[in-house]
């Protein structure tokens, strides 16, 4: 039996009279790696920030684990098992690569002491352990006291999907997370993702990199034009004529590119 961790039903979004948001319904299977799809506009970021509650869906249905969190305040839904990636780099760029990780722990606060923590009040804390950790069993280790901002761009992405990591989420939403990123850096990721993905989190990302779709994701859901235009297996996607028309190009268009 097919168990989903999110299942999406007739969303809806419009900004004034722009609908960026028609209809769309999809469902993301628990330890499934899938990618959301689509040319510059298609709306992908937008569901994330739906998905996350930036923004309030004008209809429809978000469900995670069967718990429907349409209604959930955007910073309680971290507590239903769900963290995000931001396609720009969030980090904190003047503090330390740890101190950074511990940020990502305030959704497990339950003390206001506790939300000192990140700030050093206490040198060996239990989050500070854990930050550490976190930061070892992602190959990151050798970074722990180190400023952010002098780290590589690479190194920043994937201490974003720790600090997203330590919150304890069942879905991880990463927006964009190979932009931007050199061959190496791609790879060194997607290892990362997939070692985040052996540990039972479901991933769901937007990312217009596709060989690293390819690479990391065993199912693919597509829009255009804030629609859902097909999903399906990565070798289904790529052989979807409707597909190929709007976003990955036809072996006519790949043979002009070639000859210009």
């Amino acid at each position: 039996m097919t168990v989903n961790v999110l299942e999406i039903a007739g969303m809806h979004k419009s900004f004034g009279g722009l609908k960026v948001i028609d209809d769309v319904s999809f469902d993301v299977r628990k330890g499934s790696r899938t990618a959301l799809i689509g040319p510059n506009g298609a709306g992908k970021t937008t569901v994330f920030n739906l998905l996350t509650g930036v923004y309030d869906i004008d209809a429809g249905s978000i469900t995670v684990e069967g718990e429907n969190i349409t209604n959930v305040p955007a910073q309680d839904r971290v507590t239903v098992g769900m963290s995000r990636s931001f396609q720009n780099i969030r980090l904190m760029p003047h503090l330390s690569t740890v101190e950074n990780v511990m940020l990502g722990q305030h959704a497990r606060a339950r003390k206001l002491g506790s939300l000192l923590y990140p700030l050093g009040m206490l040198p060996r804390n239990n989050w500070r352990i854990a930050a550490e950790e976190a930061l070892e069993n992602a190959g990151i280790g050798t970074y722990p006291g180190e400023v952010v901002a002098n780290l590589p761009y690479g190194v920043q992405k994937r201490i974003e999907v720790v600090r997203a990591m330590v919150s304890d989420p069942k879905l991880l939403l990463l927006d964009e997370p190979a932009a931007g990123l050199n061959q190496v850096e791609t790879g060194q990721l997607q290892e990362l993702l997939e070692r985040v993905s052996d540990q039972g989190v479901t991933i769901l990302v937007v990312e217009h990199d596709m060989q690293f779709v390819r690479d990391l994701c065993d199912y693919i859901v597509v829009l255009n034009f804030g629609r859902k235009i097909f999903e399906g297996t990565p070798e289904e996607v790529h052989r979807d004529p409707a597909v190929l028309e709007a976003y990955l190009g036809t072996d006519d268009d790949t043979e002009a590119a070639n000859a210009s």
